[in-house]
C-alpha cells in the first residue's frame, strides 16, 4: 500500500492525542484529525477518511464502542480500527473486536509499539495481543449478551465449511501463533499459511483475524481451559503483558 498513513487519534485527553500526535509525526505518520468524544470521531473519520483510528473506549457523549459500530458499517474503503484502552475496566473491548475492532492497545503503549501497531493494521492485518486477546475472548465469548441491532454478523460461523486442516489453522491462529509460527508447527510455506488464512476468513465472512480468534472461541472450537492454554493474569486481571 502507498502514500502517506493517515490516521485519526479519539481520546478525551488532550494529552494523550498530542503524545500520540506527536510520536507518529516522528515517524512520517499524518493525524490528519482528533478528537475529544466519539460522536467527533465519526465526523472527523467521514470528513477525512483516514486509514487508521486510535479509538479510546471510554469518552463522553458517545463512548468508543458505540463509534467504532458506526464507523465500521461494511462499506469499502473503511477504516481500520484500534481500540485504545487500560485493560482493567474493558469488558467491553470484547464488544469492540467483534464489531470489527481490528485489535486493541494499553493506553501505556510504548512509542515503537505504537507506531509498528499503526502500520500492521494499515495493511490489512489484525492486532493480537495473543496473550490479552485470549483472556479476553474466554472471559466474555460464553456471557456475551445478544450483539445489538446493526453489529455485523458472522462471529458464530458454521464452522462446517472449513476443510480439516483449515480448522486446525484456526484452532493454531487462535492460540495467538503468527504466521511464521504456524508455518513451523505445520511444515508449510508463508505463502500457504497466508492462503489458508484468508480463506478461513472468506469462508466465515471474517473481517480478519481478531475476528477469527473470537469465533473460534465463541463456537467451542477452542476453550483456553479444554485446551490448556495459559490465560495470563491469573483470576484477578492484575497482570499487563509487554
Amino acid at each position: 500500500m502507498t502514500g502517506p498513513l493517515r490516521v485519526v487519534v479519539a481520546d478525551d485527553q488532550a494529552l494523550v492525542r498530542t503524545g500520540f500526535r506527536m510520536i507518529l509525526a516522528s515517524e512520517g505518520i499524518d493525524v490528519v484529525a482528533e478528537a475529544a468524544n466519539g460522536a467527533e470521531a465519526v465526523r472527523a473519520v467521514r470528513r477525512t477518511r483516514p486509514d487508521v483510528v486510535l479509538m479510546d473506549i471510554r469518552m463522553p457523549e458517545l463512548d468508543g464502542l458505540e463509534a467504532t459500530r458506526r464507523i465500521l458499517t461494511g462499506a469499502p474503503g473503511e477504516p481500520r480500527v484500534i481500540i485504545l484502552t487500560t485493560f482493567d475496566l474493558d469488558d467491553v473491548v470484547y464488544e469492540a473486536l467483534t464489531a470489527g475492532a481490528s485489535g486493541f492497545l494499553l493506553k501505556d503503549v510504548t512509542p515503537e509499539h505504537l507506531v509498528a501497531a499503526v502500520r500492521v493494521v494499515r495493511t490489512g492485518d489484525a492486532l493480537l495481543a495473543p496473550a490479552i486477546t485470549r483472556r479476553l475472548v474466554e472471559r466474555h465469548a460464553r456471557q456475551a449478551p445478544a450483539p445489538p441491532a446493526g453489529t455485523p454478523a458472522g462471529l458464530h460461523p458454521d464452522l462446517s465449511a472449513l476443510t480439516p486442516r483449515e480448522l486446525e489453522v484456526l484452532r493454531l491462529l487462535a492460540r495467538g501463533l503468527s504466521n511464521t509460527e504456524l508455518a513451523d508447527r505445520l511444515h508449510l510455506s508463508g505463502t500457504t499459511v497466508k492462503t489458508h488464512v484468508s480463506r478461513i476468513l472468506a469462508k466465515l465472512q471474517l473481517r480478519d483475524r481478531v475476528q477469527a480468534v473470537v469465533a473460534a472461541y465463541e463456537t467451542g472450537l477452542v476453550s483456553a481451559a479444554r485446551d490448556g492454554i495459559p490465560v495470563p493474569g491469573g483470576a484477578d486481571g492484575g497482570r499487563r503483558e509487554p
